[in-house]
Parts: C-alpha cells; sequence; structure tokens
C-alpha cells in the first residue's frame, strides 16, 4: 500500500509531447502509482492487450494510430478498462464523441495535476469498488467523492483556497509538496497566488486542525508535509 493507504495502481500513459509526459509520469509516480508511457497508438495497443492496467491515459492526436482508435479497438474487444481521454480539444462536439465511443471521463490541457490525480483515483475505484474513497491522515479524513474534510467525524469549515491547499497536502500526505506546487494548484483562482500567500493559508488551516493529529510540517527551502503527529508520540 503506497502513502494514501491505497493499493499501488497500475496506469498507462499513452502521450507523444515528451516534456508533457516526463511531467505527468513524475507527478503520478510521486502519488504512488506505477507507470508505463508509450507514445503512438500502435505501442498504446500493444500495450494494453499485454498488460492489466487499472486506468489508461490517452491523448487523442497520436502519431501511427489515433487515440480514438485505441479506444475502438479495446472497446470491440471487450477491454472495459477506465480510459481518461487527454487532449487541448474542450469542445463540447468532441466530449461527446469520445464519451460515445467508450471514454469514461475526458480533462483538457492545460489541467491541474490535483484534479487529474483524483480523476484517476476515482476511475480506479469505480473498476476496483474495494478500494476506499476515503483518504486519512492521522484523524483528518478526505471524502473525495463529497470533497468533504472532517476531524473525528466533525466536517471543517474551510474556504475554497485553504481546501485547495489541503487537498493537495492530503493526496501527498507523508510527501513534501512545494510551495510552488500549492500555488499551482490555486492557478485557476481569480488571482494568481504568490507563495507570502500560501504562508497565509498554510497558518490558517494549522488553527483549524488544533484538534485534529493530523500536522503541517515547515520544511524549510523546501515546502510543506503533512503527517500523522501522533506518530511522534
Amino acid at each position: 500500500m503506497n502513502a494514501l493507504g491505497i493499493d499501488a495502481m497500475r496506469l498507462l500513459l499513452v502521450e507523444d509531447n515528451d516534456q508533457l509526459a516526463h511531467w505527468l509520469a513524475k507527478i503520478l509516480r510521486d502519488d504512488g502509482f506505477m507507470l508505463d508511457h508509450v507514445s503512438d497508438g500502435e505501442a498504446a495497443d500493444a500495450a494494453v492487450r499485454t498488460m492489466p492496467y487499472d486506468v489508461v491515459l490517452l491523448d487523442l492526436n497520436l502519431p501511427h494510430l489515433s487515440g480514438k482508435s485505441v479506444l475502438r479497438r479495446m472497446r470491440e474487444r471487450g477491454d472495459a478498462t477506465p480510459v481518461l481521454i487527454l487532449t487541448a480539444t474542450g469542445a463540447v462536439d468532441e466530449k461527446v464523441v469520445c464519451l460515445g465511443a467508450g471514454a469514461d471521463d475526458y480533462i483538457v490541457k492545460p489541467f491541474d495535476a490535483r484534479e487529474l490525480v483524483a480523476r484517476v483515483k476515482v476511475l480506479a475505484r469505480r473498476q476496483s469498488p474495494s478500494r476506499s474513497n476515503r483518504l486519512k491522515c492521522g484523524n483528518l479524513s478526505y471524502d473525495m467523492d463529497r470533497c468533504q474534510f472532517a476531524v473525528e467525524g466533525e466536517p471543517l469549515t474551510l474556504t475554497p483556497r485553504e481546501h485547495a491547499v489541503l487537498e493537495a497536502l492530503i493526496l501527498r500526505a507523508k510527501k513534501t509538496v512545494a510551495k510552488t506546487m500549492l500555488a499551482d494548484s490555486l492557478s485557476n483562482a481569480d488571482a494568481p497566488t504568490s507563495e507570502d500567500a500560501i504562508e497565509i493559508y498554510v497558518s490558517r488551516l494549522r488553527k483549524k486542525l488544533e484538534k485534529s493529529t493530523a500536522t503541517i510540517i515547515t520544511l524549510r527551502g523546501l515546502g510543506y508535509l503533512l503527517e500523522d503527529g501522533a506518530d511522534d508520540e
């Protein structure tokens, strides 16, 4: 099991942009996923024929064989592996076509890393219902379906930005999260987020977590880490 208490999931990333693929692979592996990467449609088709995956992350515009063709072949032979489409096209018609062809979810580039991780976990849980939909760090819990934090069952009242910061931390519990990554997790907000602002949100969260065993640790020069303070007792 990984730091989140979730059995390791095997993913297939199908992406021909090397820079994007490298970034995605690092994020996903850092979150405890096992990951294979291929950069063209024919290689993707061969991979899903020979290896069972929990989720396939599939770009549409690929060399040799399009993402849509890879998806169609999978569904034609009865392969029900969840497929998350990664694409730069946000048109509704394109989304409808992909979902109609058998895709399970659809995310438009550029996207937030924490949203991608959360969506992958949701799809994997659908494939394996025994997986937990609740993340825990000490007596702090996060219901991923309801997007609700609680301490000993008591809901936490958080602002949207506090929620986003704490979500980014619990998704990577017991791992260092850089200030820049936390700032990026708020990049869709109405204004840019500075690293100084992150310090303010973390300070507020610490006060709201006073009754929790979960603790936000500052790693000077590196970032923050969410861990169960009870482990140190």
